[in-house]
């Protein structure tokens, strides 16, 4: 079955391309088009798509209110918009977005992303045996790791917050797999981008460097209570995964 999609955006060369391109794409069908949010609100609630493909800077209503408005139930929200601001995406993830890009990004890029939020791996265990990760209570899994993203300045749209945000999720479920990051973290990752267990080591390492790079390490600092690192260092992979997995299981608790 095609994944139905929904572009929402005020720029009409935008427009055109990705309905080129996704018109022409055998695994998605697009279900409706929209060039505000006024009228993306109304054309929402009768096509119902898979995913939303939504921009946040438009004439009147804004992409914002936009995800405040509607009911979001099982569809996914793709934010594709040209700012940057640490502010504005965390907003948007705390407003229900799955992921953001900047513009201007590749309609086949967006492709892989919307094949990443459809992927059944990405839908949470319902059942009370499921795993630590889905036990987590008050806020969201993603929605936590999220912010702790942007608190300690890892921006994303790199690919690094991606994969560092599945390394997580899964030293949440199995705390043992840091102890193979490079015989089977890196590989799980891998496989559900359709990578390699290199690349991964590379991105998350990547992103972990662009965060101490803007000078975040008070924020890490006090996110978790104690002076863990210094200007002149910082974590590892599994050390930086091993931390934020650890925390989150602590406060599961």
């Amino acid at each position: 079955m095609k994944t139905r999609i929904m572009l929402v955006d005020d720029n009409d060369e935008l427009l055109e391309s990705l309905k080129e391109f996704f018109s022409a794409d055998s695994e998605t069908e697009i279900a409706a088009v929209a060039k505000s949010g006024e009228s993306a609100i109304e054309v929402f609630g009768r096509v119902r798509p898979d995913v939303l493909i939504l921009d946040l800077v438009m004439p009147g209503m804004d992409g914002f209110e936009v995800m405040e408005r509607i009911e979001k139930r099982e569809c996914k929200i793709l934010i594709l918009s040209a700012l940057s601001q640490d502010a504005f995406v965390t907003k948007a993830m705390n407003l229900g977005a799955d992921y953001y890009m900047l513009k201007p990004a590749k309609p086949e890029n967006i492709k892989k992303r919307i094949a990443e939020l459809m992927s059944p791996a990405t839908a949470a265990p319902a059942d009370k045996t499921a795993p630590a990760s889905s036990r987590i209570k008050n806020r969201s899994l993603e929605e936590k790791i999220t912010n702790i993203f942007i608190t300690v300045g890892i921006p994303a749209h790199i690919k690094g917050y991606q994969f560092l945000r599945e390394a997580i999720k899964l030293a949440i479920d199995n705390p043992d797999i840091i102890n193979s990051i490079t015989k089977k973290l890196y590989p799980e990752v891998a496989e559900k981008f359709d990578t390699s267990p290199s690349k991964v080591e590379r991105a998350i390492r990547h992103a972990i460097e662009v965060a101490w790079n803007r000078g975040k390490i008070e924020n890490i600092n006090s996110l978790f209570g104690v002076r863990v690192y210094n200007h002149n260092e910082k974590p590892t992979n599994g050390e930086f995964i091993a931390l934020v997995a650890d925390k989150m299981l602590l406060e599961s608790v």
